[in-house]
């Protein structure tokens, strides 16, 4: 991997987006999209099931090099970073933190989940460990409930709090950029809440980037809103806006439940 001189790449908090274009084989996935997303911001992608919106979250850590036969076009940008130029994937990932729709916890304790990325890229001094877990977790608001049971396995917390955990895990690395894609479907309203309100505390220092299939949700904690269809992004803009005056007859007719 080529690196600059030797230094990690310096990654910036805003997303910038150029004529993308996505196939995977001959299906063409995703349509010149351009998007410009603010650092420390919520900014929520929304869209009928196969619109597109995942496979473009995806892009931002380069997941999609992991599909075969996937060929992406245009220029995607952290700051002044090209995302698909010389760039580390390693540093790339630990900056752009992923959380996935069914929390992942590893089979392994509360402690070892939220250590595992530091030890990866190179902290195994346990006082520095142990710090940088309960910063983790206090930053996902668990270190009340979870600071007697860092040894006992992560298997064993209901399904909120495993999600919480996976994004304590993911702050654990101090990433810019977090992206959540559907963190909340498979949780309970309480759960759904909290998540919430953690998004919003952690929006102060670190961009969100979300998907998600629930239009009140984007409503209630995303600054901005880009609406997909069929592999387009037909709308983009302040949250406030796409719901209340929508510019596209296609955007009004998906949030007030015509389709989709």
């Amino acid at each position: 991997m080529l690196k600059n001189n030797n230094k990690p790449t310096e990654f910036a908090q805003s997303i910038s987006v150029k004529d993308a274009n996505l196939w995977y084989g001959d299906f063409h996935a995703l349509k010149n999209i351009n998007m410009e997303i603010p650092e420390k911001k919520i900014t929520t992608f929304i869209g009928p099931s196969g619109c597109g919106k995942s496979t473009f979250l995806k892009c931002f850590n380069r997941m999609n090099d992991l599909v075969e036969n996937c060929r992406i076009e245009g220029d995607f940008k952290i700051g002044d970073t090209d995302i698909y130029g010389k760039t580390d994937v390693n540093e790339l990932r630990k900056n752009v933190g992923m959380v996935f729709q069914k929390p992942n916890p590893f089979p392994m304790s509360v402690y070892d989940n939220i250590a595992y990325g530091p030890r990866t890229f190179g902290i195994h001094n346990r006082h520095e460990l142990d710090a940088i877990v309960e910063e983790s977790l206090k930053a996902a608001a668990m270190w009340d409930e979870l600071k007697d049971r860092l040894n006992k396995s992560a298997l064993g917390l209901s399904g909120g709090q495993q999600q919480r955990l996976c994004i304590a895990r993911a702050l654990a690395v101090k990433p810019k950029i977090i992206l959540m894609d559907e963190p909340t479907s498979a949780l309970d309203p309480i759960s759904t809440g909290r998540i919430e309100e953690l998004c919003e505390e952690i929006s102060k220092n670190t961009t969100i980037v979300m998907v998600t299939h629930n239009m009140q949700q984007s409503t209630r904690i995303s600054d901005k809103t880009g609406f997909f269809l069929l592999g387009e992004l037909v709308e983009f803009g302040d949250t406030d806006d796409i719901f209340t005056e929508p510019k596209d007859e296609r955007t009004e007719r998906y949030i007030t439940g015509r389709f989709g």
